[in-house]
């Protein structure tokens, strides 16, 4: 794939900030309104979180609930509202059913026409416990991805994450060597590590890249008692924060300058300066 030339023109992105529940409908629902309402502030590009539709903590019941790509109601609704809004529109994640007792955490961009642009399943597996009590073990349920994505948009080339990758460089790292200017990383940080972690390491992986992130979260309490962080983020390349959210649903936006990737690899090159060099004994 060919990288799109850097037009170089500001675009404006938008961060939703929702509470998912265990159920499709109410969950879209919500999305959508919140998506309506960035696409009147003028957003050119909207982003939602991670398990946009459904998160369901019981195992059992998320398999069920989980359903294939061409029955996931989720697509045609996003499919529609691009092509109506006239947006490129990233649904951060929808949990897609594969058949086989487990699930595809998978990114879905959709381009102005209403059509799949990119896909992109998660890759790394969240399987922990975490002091609060909470233990999540995302290996047991999803089916982890193979394979770095990047897009086109107008403005510049997409890297696209999902929350966990979040703590793993290499991969934004490699993000940006295939040409990425901006990297989504759509999560459900839990409220723990959310508050030690959250923005050192969205600010750290912009730095590193100098690409500009995107961060959309979940927020709030869920059913079933899992608890998401929010402070949805939009980091410059420079690793200043552009936009926050706070603990409750809403829009965040910031304008975006694409002339500021280029300046800022320029004042650290550190993707250029890169060496190779032997592991320890």
């Amino acid at each position: 794939m060919s990288a799109t030339p850097n037009s170089g023109a500001p675009f404006t992105a938008a961060c939703i900030q929702t509470n998912t529940g265990p159920d499709h409908a109410p969950s879209l629902k919500a999305a959508e309104a919140l998506i309506r309402e960035a696409h009147g502030a003028g957003a050119d590009l909207i982003m939602t979180p991670e398990v946009t539709s459904l998160l369901e903590s019981r195992r059992a019941a998320a398999l069920e609930k989980s359903l294939p790509e061409e029955s996931h109601p989720g697509i045609p609704l996003f499919r529609a509202l691009a092509a109506e809004l006239q947006v490129w529109l990233l649904a951060g994640s929808f949990g897609i059913g594969l058949g086989d007792n487990k699930i595809a955490n998978r990114s879905f961009l959709f381009g102005p026409d209403g059509n799949v642009k990119a896909r992109y399943d998660k890759i790394h597996m969240f399987d922990v416990e975490i002091p609060d009590g909470q233990t999540y073990r995302e290996s047991a349920t999803y089916r982890a991805g193979e394979k770095a994505v990047v897009t086109d948009l107008p403005w510049g080339r997409l890297g696209l994450t999902i929350c966990y990758d979040l703590r793993f460089p290499p991969l934004y790292r490699v993000l940006a060597e295939a040409g990425a200017s901006f990297i989504t990383v759509p999560s459900a940080f839990t409220r723990l590590t959310g508050a030690a972690h959250w923005h050192t390491l969205l600010k750290a992986r912009a730095i590193e890249t100098g690409c500009y992130i995107f961060a959309p979260a979940q927020c709030g309490t869920h059913a079933g008692g899992r608890e998401t962080y929010g402070h949805s983020l939009i980091v410059s390349p420079w690793g200043e924060v552009l936009a926050e959210g706070g603990e409750e649903p809403g829009v965040v936006m910031a304008k975006i300058d694409p002339a500021a990737v280029g300046k800022a690899r320029s004042m650290v090159p550190s993707l250029t300066n890169v060496r190779d060099y032997a592991p320890p004994d």
